[in-house]
């Protein structure tokens, strides 16, 4: 019977090395809009929680914020729906009918920056 403790196998592949240069070039294609990391991670051949690690040691960041708004004049009628907001942090405001822009806006700015009252 063979000792197969002290036998050394060779790697089926040989790591692969990205040059700051391609982790640069790929970890801007995830933050184009509507890119998906998976996609990205999945033609560059490696796995999206590797690419995700090189956005941390980057500095990159998915950008945040707010989507574009576009409040109607008031000479419309105002509408009966309901707004329903969810914030990173958790927060969430439901708005229901008519409501004073100023102070939705100050509601908003409170809980966008993670206050509750």
């Amino acid at each position: 019977m063979k000792d197969r403790r002290n036998q050394i196998t060779p790697s089926a592949r040989k790591r692969r090395r990205f040059s700051l240069a391609e982790k640069q070039r790929l970890v801007a294609a995830t933050l184009e809009p509507g890119a998906s990391v998976a996609a990205v991670a999945r033609e560059a051949g490696i796995l999206p929680t590797q690419l995700y690690g090189w956005r941390l040691r980057l500095g990159a960041s998915a950008p945040r914020g707010f989507a574009p708004v576009r409040i109607a004049p008031e000479s419309l009628p105002a509408a009966t729906g309901t707004i329903e907001i969810e914030f990173v942090a958790g927060a969430r405001m439901r708005i229901s009918g008519a409501v004073d822009v100023a102070t939705m806006s100050a509601a908003v700015a409170a809980l966008a920056q993670g206050r509750r009252r």
